[in-house]
């Protein structure tokens, strides 16, 4: 291949390439995105099929209308796979591995009856477990973590593979703003200078609202009215914790410390009240949840999709572990009443030890200083330098970061080892999940590095801007649809942090030109990306990977498409009515 397709001379994006028309250049930039959620929402295809078949068309649009040399648009997609592979799964392969130790050892099943203890109602363990844990684990890794290890758990206590993603999906709304120690505000501030702890104050004005409702919502999820009518007051009283102490502590606090007080308030909130109150019909839901368990299971077993259509990969989708540790309600009251302060001490203790290195890593600056000076960086060949951003500076983009250390993943692996010696099964015992579990994900990783390669190449070659800034044209009238910019992006790349980094200068500069306060724009496109991370394509197929359901992202996404849609409604309203008459509820 001739060197001078591989490096050619600079490419400088032109944010209105097609007939010097930045609506109809935006609608062109549109076609990849399309193309993935018409191919894995409509027609129902596997998720790396609808993905791979969006990285070609987002290399089109790139090669043919945005006049990104072919080498470029191509090396672009390459980088983006690095980065989906590492350090993106790298983190929730581990956490699955880490997770399937835990299982194997047999303390998994003491973890279970620990949450049965708190409460032997599925509904409750949803709010529990998906909420106040999941909240816990997306404030110290972040990255799909938490979808991977909260499903599996919602697997065990009785869901169906299903419900279980679902639930889990929706549940990773409220504290991602915030997740892996305030890394989305903390880069939006980075990026626009504005300090980022008035950016996570005004963020903490909005994500409460949501965060509030999101525990009635999973009940919703769970057991339909029903289940909200018989266990709404535990759902208000955890959703009304966490938004007051996320409130609390992005405003006055700490940003990098909001999802980590506010998810410890909400379980510390759901256990005290539950001593006083327990909500009745937890018979009837756990009937009806065991129909739907065994109907799914029955189909994931056969191969099939709910549908009908498309039969699947068995080995590629059946359940990881959860549905062989399956037990009873009265093989679950019988161990929970036989636990020890030592038996829960130990269940608990892999996640103990997950919060007890996060914290230092992330929270101690020598620690966290040490940690990012072994980051490498790699000056991607062909791109680096040579790919410019719409303003003619080099693309920041272009220059891979390889976080060998540094990265969540690598930490959980380290706590792998540690739990599978304490626990007695050795490295030997890891070394077989590992293989076994990189096996059972062999398509998630080729679904997450193809949506990642078609994340960078249409950031690189300009049809990310475009889009955005034709969004951004509407003047004053912007604020009600900044949410948007924050929702795509987080959809598309799977991460709020990819999205403050792809358009949070965007939002400043378009507030400057239409008068509104810019870091109210800002915030607002980091509480955007918070409800469009369940509808990416890569926690897709995370959540997806963890139950069980490899081939059936398609069913996942029209389960939960309909919330993220009203949720960022919702949103955009709120974020409009900031910008104007309730002006006064911000800092």
């Amino acid at each position: 291949m001739p060197v001078s397709f591989l490096v050619p001379t600079a490419f400088q994006p032109d944010i209105k390439p097609v007939a010097d028309s930045l609506a109809l250049s935006a609608l062109v930039a549109l076609l990849p995105l399309l193309t993935v959620f018409v191919t894995l929402g409509v027609l129902r295809w596997k998720a790396h099929w609808a993905g791979l078949t969006g990285v070609a068309v987002a290399i089109i649009v790139a090669v043919l209308a945005f006049k990104m040399p072919a080498g470029q648009a191509f090396l672009s997609a390459t980088e983006g796979a690095a980065f989906g592979l590492f350090p993106i799964m790298w983190i929730v392969f581990t956490a699955i591995v880490l997770y399937q130790v835990t299982v194997r050892s047999g303390h998994f099943e003491d973890l279970r009856a620990t949450f049965h203890l708190i409460s032997d109602d599925p509904r409750i363990q949803a709010i529990i477990i998906a909420f106040c844990f999941g909240g816990l684990l997306e404030a110290l890794a972040g990255f799909g973590a938490p979808v991977a290890i909260t499903g599996v758990m919602l697997m065990a206590v009785g869901f169906s593979p299903l419900r279980a993603a679902a639930v889990v999906l929706l549940a990773n709304t409220a504290p991602v703003a915030f997740g892996a120690i305030g890394t989305p505000i903390i880069t939006a501030g980075n990026l626009t200078g504005i300090p980022y702890q008035e950016i996570g104050a005004y963020v903490g004005h909005q994500t409460p609202i949501v965060a509030l409702f999101v525990p009635l919502l999973l009940v919703l999820m769970a057991d339909g009215r029903r289940g909200v009518r018989q266990v709404w007051p535990v759902a208000l009283v955890v959703g009304l914790a966490f938004a007051i102490a996320q409130w609390l502590s992005a405003t006055y606090l700490s940003v990098e410390l909001t999802d980590i007080i506010a998810s410890l308030v909400a379980l510390a909130t759901a256990v005290l009240f539950l001593r006083a109150w327990q909500p009745k019909g937890r018979e009837e839901a756990l009937e009806s949840l065991q129909v739907e368990r065994d109907r799914d299971l029955a189909l994931v077993a056969a191969g099939e999709h709910s549908s009908g259509s498309h039969g699947g990969d068995h080995a590629a989708g059946e359940p990881l572990a959860a549905d062989s540790h399956h037990a009873s309600m009265a093989e679950l009251d019988a161990r929970a009443q036989e636990l020890t302060p030592r038996r829960i001490f130990i269940a608990l203790f892999p996640y103990l030890l997950v919060i007890a290195v996060f914290s230092i890593a992330k929270l101690v600056p020598a620690v966290k200083t040490w940690l990012a000076s072994t980051d490498i960086k790699v000056q991607w060949p062909g791109l680096a330098g040579e790919v410019l951003t719409h303003s003619g500076k080099p693309n920041s983009s272009a220059t891979y970061t390889f976080p060998w250390l540094s990265s969540p993943g690598t930490m959980l692996l380290i706590c792998a080892l540690v739990v599978a010696l304490a626990y007695g099964i050795g490295v030997s015992g890891l070394g077989k999940e590992l293989v076994a579990t990189a096996h059972k994900m062999r398509f998630a990783f080729l679904t997450v590095a193809s949506v990642l390669a078609l994340a960078y190449v249409m950031n690189l070659s300009g049809q990310t801007i475009t889009i955005g800034t034709w969004i951004a044209g509407t003047g004053a009238a912007f604020a009600f649809f900044s949410p948007i910019l924050g929702w795509i992006g987080t959809a598309v790349t799977g991460s709020d942090t990819s999205a403050n980094a792809l358009f949070a200068t965007l939002q400043q500069t378009a507030a400057n030109g239409a008068g509104i306060d810019p870091s109210l724009l800002v915030a607002a496109n980091t509480s955007g990306g918070v409800v469009g991370k369940m509808i990416s394509p890569q926690n897709l197929t995370i959540a997806a990977t963890a139950v069980g359901l490899v081939g059936r992202e398609s069913d996942i996404l029209r389960k939960v498409l309909p919330w993220s849609i009203g949720l960022v409604i919702a949103m955009c309203l709120l974020v409009g009515l900031q910008s104007t008459v309730l002006a006064g509820m911000l800092p």
